[in-house]
């Protein structure tokens, strides 16, 4: 049907910065490129063409850091975003940024869902906004579009 091989070149990059999005850990991200690629290929007759193949493949990444999370919940597996301050700052300033962090993520965590992981993907994955397009089936306006709404809604406060 397709060329596994040309498959991974041409979306190893993009599924991988996806999952680093997700998770903020290069070794897991690593893994579970590596696992959604091989779930591609035992499932690839299912893949019916109406999406693009890097949109199917962070579908199958993104199923798969869900599984990862309930597995990580179910051991009791702290978080690795927990060290992120660094240890040269003093206690006011890490509780500083801490606060910062909080509230930054609760306010992502309210948007809607599609407006919610456009400015993931864009502020923790680094992902284009050509690629953010890619990953949704959609052009890089739409992105743009979608990641300055989001942007406007958590500045103003004003979230629908």
């Amino acid at each position: 049907m397709f060329d596994r091989d040309d498959i991974y070149k041409d979306n190893v990059q993009i599924v991988f910065k996806f999952l680093i999005s997700l998770c903020n850990d290069a070794d897991t991200a690593e893994e579970l490129t590596q696992e959604t690629f091989y779930r591609a290929i035992k499932s690839a007759s299912r893949y019916d063409g109406t999406c693009k193949v890097s949109t199917w493949l962070c579908q199958i990444a993104k199923h798969l850091w869900y599984q990862e999370i309930d597995k990580r919940k179910r051991k009791g597996t702290t978080s690795l975003d927990d060290n992120i301050v660094s240890d040269k700052s003093g206690p006011e300033e890490e509780l500083f940024l801490k606060t910062e962090k909080m509230q930054l993520i609760k306010a992502v965590h309210i948007l809607d869902g599609t407006a919610k992981e456009v400015v993931l993907l864009r502020i923790t994955g680094a992902f284009s906004f050509k690629e953010i397009g890619e990953v949704f089936n959609k052009n890089e306006s739409w992105a743009r579009v979608t990641f300055y709404r989001a942007k406007q809604k958590i500045v103003k406060g004003r979230l629908e």
